[in-house]
């Protein structure tokens, strides 16, 4: 039997979902992970309050925009995974720069996955700027899912 530290600990596979098709891949390939290896799935969602740094943009309510990420990320979860009953999920949603959110979730975790490109403005990049953060920032092992990588099921024939 193994008694080493990592077998004491529940394992956790962290991803990265912000409304990009690459991101329904990533949640799509984490939660085939989850499936193999018996993790928790942490599904993590960033949102930012437009003028909540400076004086740019109008006042916004904070809460407002929170609750609504909740309720967004919670829909396309359904909408991607359909049911989760074989995986222990959990949603988070915090406010900030997505690559900070998810290094700070990657923080004892087995496991990152982000998607190849997100929802940025440079559709040519093969890589986009949170996945490239994420590699160089994480502190654990990062899987970058590129379209069409879905992890297949426990049991199916590859």
């Amino acid at each position: 039997m193994n008694t080493g530290r990592h077998s004491e600990r529940a394992r956790r596979i962290v991803v990265g979902v912000d409304g990009s098709a690459a991101s329904y891949e990533a949640l799509r390939w984490a939660a085939g992970q989850a499936r193999v290896t018996g993790a928790r799935l942490e599904v993590w969602g960033a949102y930012d309050v437009p003028g909540a740094a400076g004086r740019s943009a109008p006042a916004v309510d904070a809460a407002f925009d929170a609750e609504h990420a909740r309720q967004a990320m919670t829909e396309e979860i359904r909408d991607v995974l359909g049911g989760t009953g074989d995986v222990l999920l959990e949603e988070h949603v915090a406010r900030g720069n997505p690559a900070g959110v998810l290094t700070e979730a990657s923080q004892g975790a087995d496991l990152l996955v982000v998607g190849s490109r997100g929802r940025g403005g440079f559709a040519s990049l093969l890589l986009g700027s949170v996945g490239q953060q994420c590699a160089l920032h994480a502190s654990c092992p990062v899987v970058i899912v590129r379209p069409g990588t879905t992890a297949p099921a426990v049991g199916s024939a590859t």
